[in-house]
Parts: structure tokens; C-alpha cells; sequence
């Protein structure tokens, strides 16, 4: 029982800190739906993608052998120039990741280019999105970023014996740290709409979070480059870089206060 509670633990940790890029992606997602449903979108879509994080889980459980084969299809390459393995698993990291620096770039280019932010989102309807859309897409991101962290899950707990107790565990835990998710997304967002500055430092972290999520699925891919084998970054990695913009970007904003004082 004390091994079982102690997994438990382990893996809402985990799912917590997994968890930190899906709620700043949440956060900058809602924000495109009409102001009075977001936060119904934040809410909702955490909400249905618990329910579905517990059906992926069921179904990794069943077929992860089939996520982890290369499809014989997509396994090939030119010699010395690139040569690739596609299993399920990469597929879907790489299409998640390239999505996220997708969104990040078009984000951070609307920012540079748009005269006058405050009325922007008014102006510019091709951005806006319905409240359905918006649930969509934290819903389908939000699943791209448990896949991972449920196969950890899964290598957690496989000490427990019981193949039935280990779901219910794992399930435990996705519904905790949904709750927690929950809870933050609000804050989060809050925190983001009074200090808009900060908008750019979440667009450039979750521009690294799609880099770390391509190259994971390269690396899952088996993708050769000129004989160069790509390697995933690390979270510590992760961590760290995201550390230093974090001090970057209040040093910047304190040295320019003082420019502005100074003036």
C-alpha cells in the first residue's frame, strides 16, 4: 500500500511538471475565444481533456507495442543523406511540435507588426476563434502533451503487479493533476492580461517547448541527417533555458524602468 501511495505521488508530480507548457498553452489559446466564454473554454476544455488523457492511457495500455514499432512503410531514407524509422509515437510529438512553433511564430510575428495591440484583436477577426474551436484545439494540444507524460506513467508503475491497480493509479493521477490544471488556468491567465510584457516571454517558452517536442520526435524517429543522429533536448535542458529567459526578461525589465526614470 505505502509503494502504491508513493507512485501515486510520483506521478502527480510528474503530470504537474509535464503539466507547466499546457497550461501556459491553454492560457494564450483561450485567450482568442470572445472574452466572455474564456473562461468557460479553459474550464471546459481541461474537463473533457481529463476524460480523454483516461481513454489514451486505456488504449496505450492496450497497444502501446504498436506506438513503438516503426511502421515498415515509413522506414527508409537516402544513404548518407537522411534516413528515418516513423513509429505512431513520433508522428504525433513531431506534428505536436511543429504545430506549437507554428502558433508561437504567428503569435510572437502579430505582436511585432501590429500598430496598436489594444485594438488589434477588434480589428484583426482572421485570429479570433469560437468558443468550440478554441476547446478544440487546448483539447488536441493538451493530448499531445499527456502523451509522454502518460508513457512515463506507464515505466512508474510498472513495479505494481496488478495490471488493474496500476490504471487506477495512473487514472488517479491524471485526475489530480486535471484538478490542479484546473485551478491555475484562471491565474495563469489573469497574471498574463495584467502583465501583457510577459505575453512574449510565454510565446518564446512555448516556442522552445515545440523545439524539444521535434526534436524528441526525430529522435523517436530514428531521423538521420548526414549521418548525425538528432538528439532530443533534455528537461533539464528545458528547465534551465527557460530559467535563464525567465531572468533575462526581469533584468531587461528593470534596466529599462531605470532608462525610463532616467529620462
Amino acid at each position: 500500500m505505502l509503494e502504491i501511495l508513493f507512485t501515486l505521488i510520483m506521478l502527480v508530480l510528474l503530470q504537474a511538471v509535464l503539466g507547466f507548457d499546457n497550461l501556459l498553452y491553454i492560457s494564450l489559446e483561450s485567450k482568442k475565444a470572445p472574452e466572455k466564454d474564456q473562461k468557460r473554454v479553459r474550464k471546459l476544455g481541461i474537463l473533457i481533456a481529463i476524460g480523454l488523457r483516461i481513454v489514451l492511457l486505456f488504449l496505450l495500455v492496450s497497444i502501446i507495442d504498436y506506438f513503438q514499432e516503426p511502421f515498415a512503410f515509413l522506414t527508409g531514407g537516402i544513404d548518407d543523406v537522411v534516413k528515418f524509422a516513423f513509429n505512431g509515437h513520433s508522428i504525433i510529438v513531431l506534428i505536436g511540435g511543429g504545430f506549437i512553433i507554428y502558433t508561437a511564430i504567428k503569435e510572437i510575428w502579430h505582436m511585432i507588426s501590429t500598430k496598436d495591440l489594444d485594438t488589434s484583436e477588434m480589428v484583426d477577426t482572421s485570429r479570433n476563434k469560437t468558443a468550440n474551436a478554441a476547446i478544440f484545439s487546448i483539447v488536441i494540444m493538451n493530448l499531445v502533451f499527456s502523451f509522454d507524460s502518460i508513457l512515463a506513467a506507464i515505466g512508474l508503475t510498472n513495479e505494481i503487479e496488478n495490471a488493474t491497480t496500476a490504471f487506477i493509479v495512473m487514472a488517479i493521477a491524471i485526475v489530480i493533476s486535471g484538478l490542479i490544471m484546473l485551478f491555475l488556468a484562471d491565474k495563469v491567465s489573469t497574471f498574463l492580461a495584467k502583465n501583457r510584457m510577459y505575453e512574449v516571454l510565454g510565446l518564446f517558452i512555448l516556442f522552445i517547448v515545440g523545439i524539444m517536442l521535434v526534436t524528441e520526435g526525430g529522435h523517436l524517429a530514428h531521423i538521420k541527417l548526414f549521418g548525425e543522429e538528432i538528439v532530443p533536448m533534455s528537461k533539464t535542458t528545458f528547465y534551465f533555458v527557460i530559467a535563464v529567459l525567465i531572468v533575462i526578461d526581469i533584468v531587461q525589465g528593470k534596466y529599462q524602468k531605470k532608462l525610463m526614470s532616467g529620462k
